[in-house]
């Protein structure tokens, strides 16, 4: 039997400025070793500083003995990294725009959204969960599209006064999403593509991409998922038990017919990295710009309140519960970056000038997988290797 740990693609590492061939060598380990262990069946794993790159493909893409190979073209579920990719960088560029101010209500966009203590919402803290609404929507009664997600939303009440808590929440990044097709006329995905896929170049990036590719090009997700019965039909059938193969994992999205700002988009390491390199180019990439600096500051520094524990920017994470594993025990504080629920991470530091990218579907067979110690080795051996680059 071949085990999907032995499947190695060929390495791609730069010639210019090769990083130390033994810290290399462990995350290659400290990535075979979780795959042999079943906490996922594939992965891919990118890392940068200037000219020194280093990426590889990992195992399968299930476990099943004839699964192909992963390789860097993999696309993958990227889960919340859609916060970061598409939702909070959007919500920015209208406002450079003047079509979004970021300290106005909630209600000033979405007056339906009053009640329940959400008048004092403002749209800086959706960004930086501290919004006081809950972390998700409800499940039941079953429901489906974005007009009932936003109704869902709008009914929910806030648990503590906007501004004095922090509580991770796709409530949050749902309104966002809606408030950027409000805002801008276009569908969220739309927007996305011609705003930030295709002047950034990420040529395998977007939404429900089974519009565009095969779906033996996708990492599959979840068998058997609970809501697969409430897959719109443009989002394709399944059959009883099969995997979710570009179709998003994330449920309420998935109800939303496969667009939301907190989830939906599907990408490669390759593009995620450009997505990285374009926030260490201050807001351009290859003489592209999309992001004025000033909104990079805002996505990327730190923007909570006062007294709040958690550090975060208008949509990066850097210093939650939440990013203490991905950053590892290197990485300074000041370095950002997201996660993905499906075993995803995107992670910059803007003091050495570099960043990491992986991206798995520890989600397949399911979601019980935990590979929380993977990612604080992935994020300490990452540091520790960039930073070597640079002596």
């Amino acid at each position: 039997m071949l085990l999907a740990g032995c499947v190695h693609l060929p390495t791609s590492m730069s010639a210019e400025s090769r990083f130390n061939p033994q810290r290399v060598t462990a995350i290659d380990h400290a990535i075979d070793a979780a795959i042999a262990a079943r906490k996922l069946p594939g992965a891919v794993y990118h890392l940068e500083r200037g000219a020194a790159t280093y990426e590889r493909g990992y195992g399968r893409l299930s476990y099943e003995e004839d699964a192909a190979a992963v390789t860097p073209a993999t696309v993958f579920d990227a889960a919340s990294l859609s916060k970061v990719l598409v939702t909070a960088p959007s919500v920015l560029m209208l406002a450079e725009e003047g079509k979004i101010d970021l300290e106005a209500p909630l209600t000033n966009y979405f007056p339906e959204c009053t009640g329940g203590g959400k008048e004092a919402i403002t749209i800086r803290h959706l960004l930086t969960h501290v919004s006081g609404l809950a972390s998700g929507l409800p499940a039941k009664p079953a429901w489906q599209g974005k007009t009932a997600a936003l109704s869902l939303a709008c009914a929910q009440s806030v648990t503590h006064p906007p501004g004095s808590f922090f509580r991770y929440s796709d409530i949050n990044y749902i309104l966002l999403g809606l408030l950027v097709e409000r805002t801008a006329g276009v569908s969220l995905d739309r927007f996305a593509q011609e705003r930030i896929f295709a002047p950034l170049g990420m040529l395998d990036t977007g939404y429900r991409p089974l519009e565009r590719m095969p779906a033996a090009r996708i990492a599959p997700t979840q068998r058997g998922a609970s809501e697969a019965a409430q897959l719109p039909t443009a989002h394709g059938d399944l059959a009883p038990g099969a995997p979710l193969q570009g179709v998003v994992h994330d449920p309420t999205v998935r109800r939303m017919g496969g667009v939301g700002g907190s989830a939906g988009v599907f990408s490669t390491v390759g593009d995620v990295a450009r997505f990285g390199r374009m926030l260490l180019g201050n807001g351009a990439l290859d003489g592209v710009r999309i992001l004025q600096p000033e909104s990079v500051r805002l996505l990327t520094t730190v923007q909570s309140p006062s007294g709040i524990a958690a550090l975060r920017g208008m949509g990066m994470d850097i210093d939650s519960p939440y990013a203490k594993r991905p950053r590892g025990n290197v990485y300074p504080i000041g370095s950002y970056g997201h996660t993905g629920f499906t075993g995803c991470i995107l992670w910059v530091d803007p003091q050495s000038q570099s960043l990491y990218v992986f991206l798995s579907n520890r989600v397949y067979p399911d979601d019980r997988s935990v590979v929380l110690p993977l990612y604080t080795q992935l994020g300490t051996l990452s540091a520790q290797a960039a930073l070597e680059a640079l002596q």
